[in-house]
């Protein structure tokens, strides 16, 4: 029987469905209860469900910006990941997120992070986050995470 990489291998080729068992399952992302939806050649996509914990309105039972920034940082990272087919160690450098609406009342919210650049030193990230309907987002996000240690992204794609 042929031994599988483990996720922590750097020099694994990155899988981001079989990756998301370990990063989503502890820290942060594991309390936050984070979970892989899916991921195509240059983009991933996250579930934060919805808990009582997580609401920022007492009003309105909709979960907190913290979280869907939190959840959309993770993306992110995967994101650049999935393109590169390697684990690189990045670190986010500036993100903003701007807030369209709440989500939904008790509604999960679903993020989609896409990876459309990358030099030796950064990677250029935009995703979105909506609560069922990604043509109505409730936020969209604009990120720029640079490597660590020049293991840099494995050069420049679409510029």
């Amino acid at each position: 029987m042929e031994k599988q990489p483990s996720p922590r291998d750097p020099s694994a080729t990155f899988d981001p469905k079989g990756a998301a068992q370990f990063l989503l399952s502890g820290g942060h992302p594991g309390w936050l209860g984070l979970s892989y939806r899916g991921h195509g050649e240059d983009w991933t996509e996250l579930t934060l469900p919805w808990r009582e914990d997580l609401v920022g309105d007492d009003v309105r039972r909709v979960i907190a910006s913290g979280p869907i920034f939190s959840m959309l940082d993770m993306g992110g990272g995967m994101a650049i990941w999935t393109r590169e087919k390697r684990f690189v160690a990045v670190a986010t450098l500036d993100m903003r997120v701007d807030y369209q609406r709440p989500a939904g009342e008790r509604a999960d919210v679903i993020g989609r992070c896409e990876c459309f650049r990358t030099t030796r030193s950064a990677a250029f990230v935009r995703g979105i986050a909506h609560d069922g309907d990604p043509d109505d987002p409730v936020a969209t996000m604009a990120a720029v995470y640079m490597t660590i240690g020049n293991s840099g992204a494995g050069g420049s794609k679409n510029g």
